[in-house]
């Protein structure tokens, strides 16, 4: 009965109620092919982040979905990509070393891309990576160093932008994952 809801809510093409419509998906019934239609109509890039972080990253198999879309010519499917990197480290924390380091790659061949809604989900993707412990972290800041250091004005900005925030994080107790020194948590370390 939800899908059937979801699915018209989607179907009316209203931006708010597709939003909605990805918050009430029963994530146990959706298949690859219903991914797949539902990324055909998106054209922004909150409802594609919102659509990874609520629906595609609790799928079985949302791993397809990144070495599909990574090299993607459309804007909105290569920001899913890095979208569902980003949603994965943090979240899937069995993830194994050399898939990360399979993301960190995927990263680097990809940061050229000039499209602002998508190098800003690549930055993201570096950034979590980095925010996983100190060995991501060491990891991300090589890649960020590297991109700055490159002729390409794209990954020059990755680089920066990714380094800014890598270079101060910090562990903190109680927390999985690394903060950033200039957080509220960060700073009573």
């Amino acid at each position: 009965m939800l899908n059937y809801i979801a699915n018209e809510l989607w179907e009316t093409g209203y931006h708010e109620a597709k939003i909605l419509a990805v918050l009430i998906m029963n994530k146990e019934t959706i298949a690859a092919e219903d991914v797949e239609r539902f990324m055909t109509d998106v054209m922004s890039w909150d409802l594609c982040d919102h659509l990874c972080k609520s629906l595609i990253i609790k799928l079985e198999d949302y791993k397809q979905f990144i070495y599909k879309w990574c090299n993607d010519n459309g804007v909105y499917y290569k920001r899913a990509a890095y979208t569902l990197i980003a949603a994965a480290v943090i979240h899937k924390k069995d993830l194994p070393m050399e898939e990360i380091d399979e993301f960190l790659y995927m990263i680097k061949e990809n940061s050229n891309d000039n499209r602002v809604h998508v190098k800003k989900a690549i930055s993201w993707a570096l950034r979590e990576i980095g925010k996983r412990d100190f060995e991501c972290q060491e990891k991300a800041v090589l890649l960020a160093q590297e991109l700055k250091e490159s002729s390409d004005k794209n990954m020059i900005w990755v680089g920066k932008d990714a380094v800014k925030e890598l270079e101060t994080l910090v562990s903190v107790n109680g927390r999985g994952r690394l903060l950033t020194s200039k957080s509220k948590m960060g700073r009573q370390q």
